[in-house]
């Protein structure tokens, strides 16, 4: 079921400021040498547990 925060152009338009910033906050954490939020990990579809098992981190 989608919510109705996704529904609106509004709250899509406000999805995909999360989604940029999510990345940019990842890219931002691996190019420093830190771990990335699990939270924004989890906003790019990304499995928190197996971005730490590549070994950096």
């Amino acid at each position: 079921m989608t919510t109705p925060r996704k529904t609106t152009l509004i709250g899509r338009v406000g999805g995909f400021f999360d989604l940029v910033g999510s990345a940019a906050a990842v890219a931002g954490a691996v190019e420093n040498g830190r771990s990335p939020s699990s939270r924004h990990l989890k906003t790019l579809g990304i499995d928190p547990d197996q971005f730490r098992s590549i070994g950096k981190f």
